[in-house]
């Protein structure tokens, strides 16, 4: 088979549809989405149940949100200024983006450890052992996303910025995965907030 001309036909197919690594992400999302889903769920049918602690929750998860919230836009403000041609730009952000990051993980280890403090265990009360597993799986994907973030910035500083449509997808991947955990943070803090 001459792979030459299947290179050819998997570019033009990439063309007129969905990116591949960009629909398989979608699903990873996807069930992301559904595994979230289904822990809220549990966790209204348990509190419902009984014997469940209610807590007021640290002030730090409110400035992580805001923390978190503020890294989409600064990551979306890098990926414009590549697509521009803004490479000064391009540079100063993704790294903010990263350190942002970072700490709104080093934020939620110390609301974990407030909660501590406060008698708030991981194996006590199950009020307490969800908000611990929820928080946690997805600070979980947020590292996950730092890591990405790591790798993108690398490619910034040690490639010549040149914004070629391959170059233009991976970052997109970065983004859009990016953009996904800052807004579930957004759905399970409120979420945690009103229960």
């Amino acid at each position: 088979m001459n792979t030459g001309t299947a290179s050819g036909i998997m570019e033009q197919k990439t063309r007129k549809g969905i990116h591949a690594p960009l629909f398989a992400l979608w699903a990873a999302m996807g069930s992301m989405v559904m595994m979230f889903g289904s822990l809220t769920s549990a966790y209204i049918v348990r509190q419902a149940a009984g014997n469940w602690l209610e807590f007021r929750m640290p002030d730090i998860f409110y400035y992580s949100t805001v923390v978190i919230l503020l890294s989409s836009v600064t990551l979306h403000g890098s990926y414009w200024a590549f697509r521009n041609g803004k490479e000064t730009m391009y540079k100063l952000l993704l790294p903010l983006t990263v350190l942002l990051g970072i700490g709104f993980i080093i934020m939620q280890y110390q609301g974990w450890n407030i909660l501590y403090s406060i008698g708030v265990a991981l194996d006590g009360n199950p009020g307490g052992s969800f908000f611990y597993v929820i928080s946690g799986i997805h600070a979980a994907h947020v590292i996950g996303g730092v890591f990405a973030l790591t790798v993108a910035m690398l490619h910034a500083f040690t490639l010549k910025y040149k914004p070629t449509e391959k170059r233009r997808r991976r970052f997109q991947l970065v983004l859009h995965y990016w953009h996904f955990v800052d807004f579930l943070w957004l759905y399970l803090f409120l979420f945690l907030l009103i229960q």
